[in-house]
């Protein structure tokens, strides 16, 4: 594995100890913003790894397109990155009206973390077979 990608998920791991700490401690937009940032981190590893530079995106929706492209399928739903595509600008910026159409709470924060687990166990997958 490149140095490179090694640096990218470490700091994916570190987002999502992050959000599993938050997440204890009630603070459920941190947790998610440090969510949506491992599984966007972990993502861009792959494609480091391929090769690729990084896209300049926060869209996890964008980012399994590029990858499913390079023959990298990560098992995530269209749902599931509607739902992680919507956490980024909410949980960075007081938006208003731009909110996610959820209520930030335990049950999102549990649900986001285990699609983070999904998706990296599949990078881990896909990194190990590179």
């Amino acid at each position: 594995m490149k140095n490179e990608t090694r640096q990218w998920c470490a700091y994916a791991g570190d987002n999502y100890q992050s959000a599993c700490l938050l997440l204890k401690e009630r603070l459920y937009i941190p947790c998610l913003q440090n969510t949506q940032q491992a599984i966007e981190k972990w993502l861009k590893a792959v494609l480091i790894e391929r090769g690729k530079s990084p896209q300049k995106t926060h869209s996890t929706a964008g980012l399994i397109q590029t990858l499913k492209e390079e023959g990298a399928v990560i098992p995530l739903s269209e749902d599931e990155t509607d739902l992680l595509d919507a956490i980024y600008l909410p949980s960075k910026y007081p938006l208003g009206d731009a909110l996610p159409e959820f209520v930030a709470d335990e049950a999102i924060c549990r649900h986001c973390l285990a699609i983070a687990e999904r998706v990296k166990g599949a990078v881990i997958q896909i990194l190990k077979s590179s």
